[in-house]
């Protein structure tokens, strides 16, 4: 008996949960950019009644996504972090513990310690890279290990895999923001995750195009849980952003090859000049936890961090000096872009606790785009040799 065959990623990126529009045979799906549905009888519709509790378009991109993940459809939102707070709104309550990676988007900070915690959900950031740090984190109220790994900006991993065994053993549900590698480049589901959280705005969309969120998951009752949370405070995608999203995803999986390739010969660009003092890539085989990385990505994605001879006010003068790079807040678009995590992404953290957890004030994130890399190299160049990076 002959076996049904598993597609890959590339075909599910552009055919996935994905068929032509039944009314006019359209390839792509269409927009149906309607606040509401006109129901055939009382209780009786197909399928939509008003967009903020379903949309054929976003339905696709739920598909979509949820077939990259290999899961059940993903539920998505207007932004990554209304993603974010729909999880913790599904899953926590007052008197509750989160731990989370002690290096996670400032906003993901912000959220939990601004918003919730004045609720009683009490946070703890733990450095989930030292796995034997983490039991002792998970007390008896804890309901929920969230961990980004490539951490977002100084790229430091977790092991995925560890940090389910040791989640589940406390009978603690596992989060992965994947954001920064996607399904493209990390299985966090299949490496045990309970949940997967996107920022689809970034690399997923990959254009600069678009904000939106998703939560991601096998289970049957967290994704209801996060269905009526989405219903309930009203902040799904809108059907425009899916849409532009779904052309995204098309091409992932060979932006995200693409994206690694580039920022690989650019990491090792940068690490052999002169003006660079450290740079932090999870492929050069000088990043500290290089094996891990071998074994839970499939490449080492697209976004470097470095650090400059002549410390903060130097790497000011090198993101001021560049033409080519954008100094942009955002990160895995086709054009590439320079950040001072201190100053923009990371603002919100208190200093020390930046510090802390090696995002320094002369930190430079760089989110390497599908330029010609020979051209991105130079743009660097000059702005390493310009008068204001002497030390």
């Amino acid at each position: 008996m002959a076996t049904e065959s598993v597609p890959s990623l590339s075909t599910l990126a552009i055919h996935g949960g994905l068929f032509p529009d039944p009314a006019t045979g359209a390839i792509l799906t269409p927009i149906f950019q309607s606040t509401t549905f006109v129901q055939e009888a009382v209780g009786k519709d197909k399928g939509y009644t008003y967009t903020r509790s379903g949309n054929p378009t976003v339905a696709a991109l739920e598909r979509n996504l949820g077939e990259l993940e290999r899961a059940l459809p993903a539920v998505s939102f207007a932004t990554g972090l209304a993603a974010l707070s729909a999880l913790f709104l599904s899953l926590l309550k007052s008197g509750d513990r989160v731990v989370v990676s002690d290096v996670v988007y400032g906003g993901t900070v912000r959220l939990l310690r601004q918003v919730l915690e004045p609720f009683g959900v009490e946070t703890a950031l733990v450095d989930t890279s030292r796995a034997e740090l983490i039991a002792p984190a998970l007390t008896a109220r804890t309901k929920l290990l969230l961990i980004e790994s490539p951490a977002n900006p100084t790229l430091k991993l977790s092991d995925i895999a560890e940090c389910a065994r040791i989640a589940h053993a406390a009978g603690v549900l596992l989060a992965v923001d994947n954001t920064l590698l996607t399904p493209a480049l990390q299985d966090a589901l299949g490496l045990g995750a309970d949940i997967v959280i996107h920022s689809t705005t970034k690399y997923i969309e990959g254009h600069n195009a678009t904000v939106g969120g998703a939560l991601v998951t096998r289970d049957a009752d967290l994704a209801a849980r996060f269905r009526f949370v989405q219903n309930a405070v009203g902040f799904p995608q809108s059907p425009f952003e899916a849409w532009l999203t779904l052309r995204g995803i098309k091409t992932l999986p060979i932006r995200m090859e693409r994206h690694s390739a580039h920022a690989l010969r650019v990491a090792r660009f940068l690490e052999a000049h002169p003006r660079v003092t450290h740079v932090s890539y999870p492929w050069l085989e000088s990043f500290p936890q290089f094996e891990l990385a071998r074994r839970q990505q499939r490449a080492g994605g697209g976004l470097i961090a470095f650090e400059v001879e002549g410390g903060t006010e130097a790497a000011i003068h090198v993101m001021n000096s560049v033409r080519l790079c954008s100094l942009a807040e955002n990160l895995g678009a086709v054009e590439t872009l320079i950040t001072h995590p201190a100053s923009m992404t990371h603002a919100s953290i208190p200093s020390e606790l930046r510090r802390s957890v090696g995002i320094s004030d002369g930190l430079i994130r760089l989110s390497v785009g599908l330029e010609d890399p020979a051209d991105i190299e130079a743009d660097l160049a000059q702005a390493l040799a310009c008068r204001g990076c002497k030390s």
